[in-house]
């Protein structure tokens, strides 16, 4: 069945205790590179919502009391379904959010490895033994489920990051339902293909608005969320979670730097720099998006990253190219005037900053290269989201880190240099959560994925990513029933000696 047919299926609907169920057609999804309509999405009401929320509860109940191996074979089979489903989910991606089917086709395989690795992780511990307090007794902590977790996923790597989410919620004992976001929802909707062998209710999409996720995160029985957006959505979640000190994991936006040094490779760096800028569009979180770059090596960077991004094919995602559309028209009217008041700024445009002449329809950008960029600049200051790369040119690494520090954000940062002291400054100083040496934008399963200051709180990945969605509980237990002499009343042994007033 081609992804077409599977939107005709799944169109309108939401994904409620193991069933597509049909709901009120409310926003339409357009393909945002032929503008073709591909369906429409459900808006649930409240008892829909209450509803789901009813079921995940109950389902969360029965899955939290199965035993950690079972619970680690049915999260290794939603692996083998995902892997299976991959050439599937990957067409609807590229048809729905536009990215090329190479880059689409790639996030179901790794949205498994993530199912993986949860699976087996739940099954390593529970809990700990502390040494006793009291001798003869047992101590411990254990480690529980948080109850039914809220997942709001972008639109950027819809699968992938729901996994990132689901595979560490579910493996801790969790139910969760998905707030997916209007771009994307019909390929997150085919994507439950993947779950249907699990307990009814235990994971559900709910499609809509932002009006739906606010009653998820606000509602008295959810336990915890997992956000990835925008920083103003990211703190309406934080404040809504903050009255009832709802757990909540937030991933927010992010402006990374990407420092070049002259001991690195150039021309592999240039390779490096345009696929840690020009990925899925420019739209991620850990994209490149200001190049601090050494003085002695600036213009030959400037010159391959433009000769890179000129030669770079744009078009649809399923025919053979590079990059494909911004994922919306509204992203693309967003972003062409953040490069229109850089230029007006100053900036010098060396490769593209406008539409490509060769595609009448969609929400089509040129990959963009800016140079005489400076470090007060908007561009530079925000996060584009979107395929441009603005160069600033510095004097020496201790500019470069100075500018790399001076943001709101701290995602990830980059460094290309062979001088080990040089690589190893960069790890120390640059305040961000991860930082890549040579090796742009890589991920692994086992290590925390997540940022600092206005970027969000809380890690993806890794065991951090799994102690997100759980709860410790201190137990300590004497094996026998004795009085104690530290109880009431108290023995006259310490009277006080001093002077009484």
């Amino acid at each position: 069945m081609s992804a077409l047919e599977k939107f005709r299926a799944v169109t309108e609907c939401n994904y409620i205790g193991g069933t597509f169920a049909k709901g009120v057609p409310s926003t339409v999804v357009v393909d945002p590179a032929t503008e073709a309509v591909l369906g429409h999405l459900a808006e649930p009401d409240v008892r829909t919502i209450d509803a789901a929320v009813r079921l995940a509860n109950d389902a969360q109940r029965g899955w939290w009391h199965m035993g950690a191996s079972d619970r680690a074979e049915k999260l290794h089979q939603v692996g083998r379904k995902l892997r299976d489903l991959a050439a599937l989910i990957g067409e609807s991606m590229s048809r729905e959010m536009g990215k090329p089917f190479r880059e689409a086709v790639w996030e179901p395989g790794a949205a498994a490895n993530a199912f993986d690795y949860y699976a087996e992780l739940a099954k390593h511990d529970c809990g700990r033994i502390a040494g006793p307090a009291v001798a003869g007794q047992l101590n411990m902590v254990l480690k529980e489920p948080l109850g039914v977790v809220i997942c709001i996923v972008p639109y950027n790597f819809p699968i992938l990051l729901l996994a990132w989410q689901a595979a560490a919620a579910l493996a801790a004992g969790n139910s969760v339902i998905i707030k997916p976001s209007d771009l994307t929802s019909l390929t997150t909707l085919i994507a439950m293909n993947a779950f249907d062998h699990l307990p009814s209710g235990l994971v559900q999409v709910l499609t809509g608005g932002s009006a739906v996720g606010r009653h998820l995160v606000g509602h008295h029985r959810t336990h915890g969320v997992a956000f990835t957006g925008t920083v103003a959505n990211g703190q309406a979640v934080a404040r809504s979670c903050a009255e009832t000190f709802k757990p909540a994991l937030i991933e927010a936006s992010g402006n990374d730097p990407f420092i070049v040094m002259p001991s690195a490779p150039i021309e592999t760096v240039i390779r490096g720099a345009a696929y840690a800028a020009f990925l899925n569009c420019g739209q991620v979180c850990t994209s490149a998006e200001r190049f601090y770059v050494h003085h002695s090596v600036h213009d030959a960077f400037v010159a391959g990253l433009s000769q890179i991004a000129k030669r770079l094919r744009i078009g649809r995602g399923l025919d053979p190219v590079d990059m494909g559309p911004l994922a919306a028209r509204r992203e693309r009217d967003r972003y062409e005037p953040l490069i229109e008041r850089a230029i007006q700024q100053g900036a010098r445009v060396v490769a593209g900053g406008g539409r490509p002449s060769h595609l009448n329809r969609g929400w089509f950008v040129e990959p963009t290269v800016l140079a005489d960029v400076t470090s007060d600049m908007e561009i530079v200051n925000n996060e584009p989201f979107g395929p441009v790369a603005p160069v600033v040119r510095v004097k020496n690494l201790d500019e470069a880190i100075t500018l790399a520090n001076r943001s709101r954000f701290g995602l990830g940062a980059n460094i290309y240099t062979c001088d080990l002291k040089e690589a190893m400054r960069a790890v120390q100083e640059i305040d961000a959560g991860i930082v890549w040496v040579n090796t742009p934008l890589n991920d692994n399963d086992a290590v925390p994925f997540g940022g600092r200051k206005l970027s969000g709180i809380g890690r993806e990945l890794g065991s951090e990513g799994i102690e997100q969605f759980r709860q410790s509980k201190m137990v300590m237990i004497a094996p026998e029933a004795h009085s104690s002499s530290e109880w009431f009343p108290y023995p006259d042994d310490t009277p006080f000696t001093g002077q009484k007033d």
